[in-house]
């Protein structure tokens, strides 16, 4: 299991001339990058990650087995919010995802259920940066 939080790196190229010779003459275009483009974006991109992971594990519990609650809780203990890695560290959470016989899977049954809305609140954590 990782422990730190995953940097996104957003690089952005060196500026470009474009040059389009015609029989009317030259025409020339420069492409430059805003330099703080890559700064900006991926702060958005940090906080929109942390929303997704915060999401994920909220909406996973209604969908996850429960009998004394510890395997809810094991997701929130064991993920680092913003690291795009949803860890259930309880010792028993693997068997009961992949085999428990009404409640498996639980994360994916969330996913289908509620992607679409997730993905639409990540989007503005981009946006409004």
């Amino acid at each position: 299991m990782r422990k730190g939080k995953r940097k996104i790196r957003i690089e952005t190229p060196r500026g470009v001339i474009y040059t389009q010779a015609s029989n009317g003459g030259k025409v020339s275009a420069k492409l430059e990058w805003n330099p703080a483009f890559a700064s900006r974006m991926g702060k958005g991109f940090e906080n929109a990650q942390g929303f997704i992971d915060s999401e994920c594990i909220r909406r996973m519990n209604p969908e996850t087995p429960r009998r004394t609650g510890v395997l809810i809780k094991s997701a929130t203990l064991g993920t680092v919010i913003g690291s795009g890695e949803i860890n259930q560290i309880a010792p028993y959470a693997r068997r009961q995802y992949y085999e428990h016989k009404e409640k498996s899977y639980w994360f994916e049954r969330m996913k289908n259920r509620h992607k679409d809305s997730i993905l639409k609140g990540a989007a503005q954590y981009v946006k409004s940066h």
